[in-house]
């Protein structure tokens, strides 16, 4: 008896915490639509006319994202003000393209919504404009059905997509919501050009921006590293520039146990789609073990390319000799800098098209998951020079 009224007692204060949740969570967001109303309210009558003549403004707290709106309808324009403001957006509205790149080059916008069809300055111009003077700006064209086409054109010259008009308000919402997590997505795929030593078999969290190594674990030109154990044998594995740039990978081809392999012969292979990314040795020796672990989780490598997600287990023959051709420390460091400028460099000089716009690299960046979007000879070029070392 005891045991089912503490069972009971248990299911009534869960049901009461979720109750409790549910009615606070409403009545947090009852709260906020009341403020962004009382925004939409106050910020119409404000004058920003010194910044541009048509300018209307609405600032919410914590925005989703910040938004820049031009068209020459008004309608249209007031329409985005109230749904997207009361969805939580800060927005700008404009009637002419030639205010919209005044204040993009004043402020700050994650978004620039700008019709297609306009008098003096149409939708195209404004897409070419604005990602001229700020390519961290993303662009979506607003268009009629009869000029869809053209929308899709605009894209060949960085718009990030369209919306076609009249729309809904759960229309528009939805749309602008899933244009923010696209937004979200890229950012977090760009990496900072920055390498840190890290401490040995520490993980990274799965957001990071950096390139990493661990203390103690040799890197080898070919992108492998190596780390060696107490009983004298090596783990090795991909480094953390093979893995970032390389991205998702569909499935990896081990070597043999009980292999007899020499520095520098190919050792295993990364296979992405059609793609296979040939790995040298970096040391000689045999085969003793693979982690066939891994291959049964390929996704713990999106979060550490180190420790226990190794390859393959090697019992070196010549470590007193070949490691002194490997990198460790600062030296490592300095190798993975000057990878990522090679890279840069090429990429610079030599893609001039990918298979997604969204990877296209920026001046400074590289992008995990780039050689995915990379075409057929930019890719083979790459696997020569990074990685059949």
């Amino acid at each position: 008896m005891g045991v089912l009224l503490l069972i009971i007692a248990i299911i009534l204060f869960v049901v009461a915490d979720l109750i409790i949740r549910t009615v606070v969570k409403k009545s947090s967001e009852k709260r906020k639509r009341k403020q962004r109303e009382e925004a939409l309210k106050i910020n119409l009558n404000l004058d920003f006319t010194h910044e541009a003549k048509s300018l209307k403004r609405v600032e919410v707290d914590s925005p989703k994202a910040k938004i820049l709106a031009v068209d020459d309808e008004e309608v249209i324009l007031d329409s985005f003000r109230k749904i997207l403001v009361l969805d939580g957006y800060s927005i700008d509205t404009v009637q002419t393209g030639q205010e919209a790149l005044g204040l993009i080059q004043k402020n700050h916008y994650d978004f620039c919504f700008t019709d297609l069809k306009m008098p003096e300055m149409d939708g195209v111009d404004v897409c070419k404009s604005v990602k001229h003077l700020r390519p961290d700006i993303d662009v979506i064209i607003i268009t009629g059905y009869a000029s869809v086409e053209t929308a899709v054109e605009t894209m060949k010259h960085g718009a990030m997509d369209y919306i076609q008009k009249p729309f809904t308000e759960d229309e528009l919402t939805d749309m602008v919501n899933k244009f923010v997590i696209r937004r979200s997505d890229r950012i977090k795929r760009q990496l900072k050009s920055q390498v840190n030593i890290t401490q040995p078999g520490s993980s990274e969290p799965s957001e990071t921006v950096e390139f990493s190594i661990p203390g103690g674990v040799f890197i080898a030109p070919g992108h492998c590293w190596g780390a060696i154990e107490p009983d004298g044998k090596v783990n090795v594995g991909i480094d953390d520039f093979a893995n970032k740039i390389i991205g998702k990978i569909d499935s990896i081809d081990l070597p043999n146990l009980g292999m007899e392999v020499k520095k520098g012969q190919h050792l295993f292979t990364i296979k992405q789609g059609v793609h296979s990314i040939p790995f040298n040795s970096p040391i000689s020796g045999k085969v003793e073990s693979v982690n066939k672990a891994l291959l049964d989780d390929l996704d713990r490598l999106e979060l550490n390319a180190y420790g226990k997600n190794y390859l393959c287990v090697i019992d070196g023959a010549k470590l007193d000799e070949e490691l002194s051709d490997l990198k460790i420390g600062q030296s490592a460091v300095e190798y993975f800098n000057d990878e990522i400028a090679k890279l840069h460099d090429y990429v610079k000089k030599s893609v001039t098209e990918t298979t997604d716009e969204n990877k296209v690299p920026a001046d400074g960046h590289v992008y995990i998951g780039e050689l995915e979007a990379l075409k057929e000879k930019d890719l083979n070029a790459i696997i020569n020079d990074f990685f059949k070392k």
